[in-house]
């Protein structure tokens, strides 16, 4: 065959394949809702359509050649032809051959696509005989339940589909699309975000530009030191006679004096104009590669619907498995998320939906008992929360067993019996996100090893996200997952030990703190800070690594940053030598060999263009245990919540400070409620009444300064106390603050966690 005839064919045939997914896809959609919810006026126009997509099926399959769905297609032809003559009626049995006969039309087309289809034989046979007799024998049992009867149509007017259907089919009929492989997609988002490596190397030369520029200010200082020097020397050697060497030596001298100020004057206002000129580039590349990459992310924003499909039908063979009746009710099925977060989260759903049907729902008959209705209804909804993308799946069956919970953990080793003791409901309930817990007594195929909810805390986290459970004895259960919108990008902390920069997610990361060696404890030789009057088991990042330890010489008196994470409702506080900055980077899998790294997720690449990785918060803690360091549940702690009386508003739009300041408020048992800028802020003073407000100076929207001078023009909060904390030390940038009303300036150079205290007591 030529080699041009082979490639149409190769063409032919993976068109075929996904024409045949979509077939399929929908008559198993239409069944559905035939079987639920279709009343028998409409029951003939629904039937139609599957009818047609049969139909169509059977012409796709004839034209690559593939007889055996062909022969499929054509019985199931002739049992929707009796459901149109109504000389059969739909049964439960019926609906359930069809669903396996669309299940082995799936097996087949598999097997099309790998080029090792089955050969005909009895199985076929078999499978099409078991129809045929569908559309001549009487069903032994009661047609499936159906509403009660909707108002006939008029004469001569065909009967509508319901609502439902109507849905199906405008979701299956998508105008003005085209067929595009994804891997062209994922290559070009990729390619797209490459470039914000580019655009944060455009941030970072302007900075260092800007820093070479400001190296001219001490040699600016040291010639005004000298210029009068120079003057008086030229005086004197205009007004004296010298030799005429010395003369001439000398006047040289002083001419290559003035040569070389006008030569650095004109390297400055070079290396000024510069500045502006990159500073205009790298506005210009980060607006055209934020749109680029907005466009691109939109190439691979799908709904969630996509990967929704198959779930009622996994819900109802489940069902079907277990003599149990649930029905799946999917809402906010258009929520767009990023086509890699649905691949991921897809095995993950399934996995809660086995243990909604296996765990969760009830028997028809122990329903009824309960006075619940006999089939149990599962919501799966997804909305968008801050930002954020949340799913949250409920049941409204027996509820999750607290104490089976504890027992199962005690059982593993994960807490011993006295711990379980001391958990509360909602503690130990995260107990079952662990490996190997589970509240089922036998372990079957589809539930009871424990690895089903360890899988999805694993995947969430894995991408950026969380889950957590809440569930009611004999109320039903709910689970909520919280996962970012896109996987572009994320923020993080840049943080350094052992002589390594790494980065920290900042999903993860709660607090950043600065404390004194005096204030760490040692208990039952773990070593241990407090964090909201609670003890925090405090690890060395370092060692938590296995990075060599630097000996550096630490004095008693002396504080160290820490960085409190957490994972899995538990928290550790980790020392690090010095905590830079936050920055918005771009994380990047790590392949073979390294593809599973253990304390690592990714890497990624900082503006500076030095290539860091990116740590895994749930590894680190695992970690952490392993070295003798035991995580603490996170815990609100609403005893120290009741006891703190005065608030005070924290203003700064860069995270860092902002929680860096926010921790040490709260340790000294101040409230604390944070704003990103100054027009949050001012939202705030009117919501809620406080005693203080700590400001930063410089911030986007409205500054510091702009803030206080607000908050004294208020007749209700002239009186209230201000302080800013501020990079500005000029002179100049004192008395602005000043002339506003602020209370108090303190310089973030010379800043110290007990002068802000200190100041903060002498006005509360």
């Amino acid at each position: 065959m030529p080699a041009q005839d082979q490639e149409f064919i190769k063409k032919l045939q993976a068109t075929f394949a996904t024409e045949a997914h979509e077939h399929v896809q929908l008559i198993s959609k239409l069944l559905l809702e035939l079987e639920k919810s279709v009343s028998p006026a409409a029951e003939i126009s629904v039937i139609e359509n599957i009818y047609r997509e049969a139909h169509s099926l059977k012409g796709a399959s004839r034209a690559v050649d593939l007889s055996s769905i062909e022969k499929i297609c054509q019985a199931m032809e002739s049992v929707f032809a009796a459901w149109k003559k109504q000389s059969v009626s739909p049964s439960r049995r019926a609906f359930d051959a069809l669903h396996k006969t669309l299940d082995g039309i799936g097996d087949l087309l598999a097997s099309f696509a790998k080029k090792s289809g089955k050969k005909e034989g009895p199985w076929l046979d078999e499978l099409v005989q078991s129809l045929d007799r569908l559309q001549w024998e009487e069903p032994s049992e009661e047609p499936a339940e159906k509403p009660a009867e909707a108002p006939k149509p008029a004469a001569g007017e065909a009967p509508s589909p319901p609502a439902g259907v109507e849905r199906v089919l405008e979701q299956a009929a998508v105008p003005e699309t085209v067929r595009i492989s994804t891997a062209k997609l994922d290559s070009r988002l990729l390619q797209a975000e490459d470039m914000l490596a580019v655009k944060a190397m455009a941030v970072s030369r302007v900075a260092q530009l800007r820093e070479i520029t400001s190296s001219f200010e001490p040699w600016w200082k040291e010639w005004d030191k000298m210029a009068g020097d120079l003057r008086a020397m030229r005086r004197e050697f205009e007004q004296k006679d010298l030799a005429d060497g010395l003369a001439v030596r000398l006047g040289a001298m002083l001419h290559f004096l003035d040569w070389n100020l006008d030569y650095v004057r004109s390297m400055e206002n070079k290396l000024n104009s510069l500045v502006g000129q990159t500073q205009q580039d790298r506005i210009g590349i980060s607006r055209r590669v934020d749109d680029l990459l907005e466009d691109s992310k939109k190439l691979l924003m799908l709904p969630f619907s996509t990967i929704t499909d198959m779930f009622p039908k996994i819900v109802r063979d489940l069902c079907s498995d277990q003599a149990k009746e649930a029905e799946l009710v999917i809402q906010g099925g258009d929520v767009a998320m990023d086509k890699r977060i649905l691949e991921e989260m897809k095995d993950a759903l399934i996995h809660i939906l086995r243990n909604c049907v296996d765990h969760g729902v009830e028997k028809p008959q122990d329903r009824k008992r309960l006075g619940k209705p006999a089939r149990a209804t599962i919501t799966m909804a997804v909305c968008q929360v801050n930002g954020k993308i949340e799913i949250r799946v409920s049941d409204d069956g027996s509820g999750v067993d607290v104490n089976s919970v504890k027992k199962s953990a005690v059982s593993h080793g994960i807490v011993s019996a006295g711990e379980a003791r001391d958990l509360s409901d909602h503690e130990a309930m995260s107990l079952i996100f662990h490996s190997g817990v589970s509240t089922s007594p036998l372990i079957t195929e589809i539930s009871g090893r424990g690895l089903g909810m360890a899988i999805v805390r694993t995947k969430a986290e894995k991408l950026g996200g969380k889950a957590a459970v809440e569930s009611k004895p004999r109320a039903g259960t709910t689970l909520r997952i919280t996962l970012p919108q896109t996987l572009a990008t994320f923020r993080g902390i840049v943080v350094s030990a052992g002589g390594q920069t790494f980065i920290a997610p900042m999903a993860s990361v709660e607090r950043v703190l600065r404390l004194k060696t005096s204030e760490i404890k040692t208990v039952e030789n773990r070593e241990t800070i407090l964090v909201d009057a609670r003890a925090v088991s405090l690890a060395r990042l370092e060692a938590v690594l296995e990075l060599p330890r630097r000996s550096v010489g630490v004095e008693e008196s002396a504080s160290i940053p820490v960085v409190v994470m957490s994972s899995a409702e538990q928290r550790v506080a980790f020392a690090v030598d010095e905590v830079m900055r936050e920055e918005e980077v771009l994380v990047k899998p790590l392949h073979k060999p390294l593809a599973r790294l253990r304390n690592i997720s990714g890497a990624t690449v900082l503006g500076s263009g030095k290539a860091v990785p990116v740590l895994n918060v749930a590894d680190l803690i695992k970690s952490a245990r392993k070295h003798g360091i035991a995580p603490v549940p996170v815990v609100a702690a609403q005893a120290e919540a009741s006891a703190r009386s005065k608030k005070v508003l924290v203003v700064e739009d860069s995270i860092t400070s902002r929680m860096l300041l926010k921790g040490i408020l709260e340790t000294a048992n101040y409230q604390v409620r944070t704003a990103v800028d100054g027009i949050e802020g001012f939202t705030a003073l009117r919501e809620e009444r406080f005693d203080l407000v700590v400001s930063d100076v410089e911030m986007p929207r409205m500054n510091g300064l702009d803030l206080t001078a607000k908050i004294r023009a208020d007749k209700t909060l002239a009186e209230l106390p201000v302080v800013l904390v501020t990079a500005l030390e000029s002179r100049q940038e004192r008395e602005r603050g000043i002339d506003v009303g602020a209370n108090a300036y303190i310089i973030k150079s010379s800043f110290d966690q007990s002068n802000l205290l200190e100041v903060v007591r002498r006005f509360i």
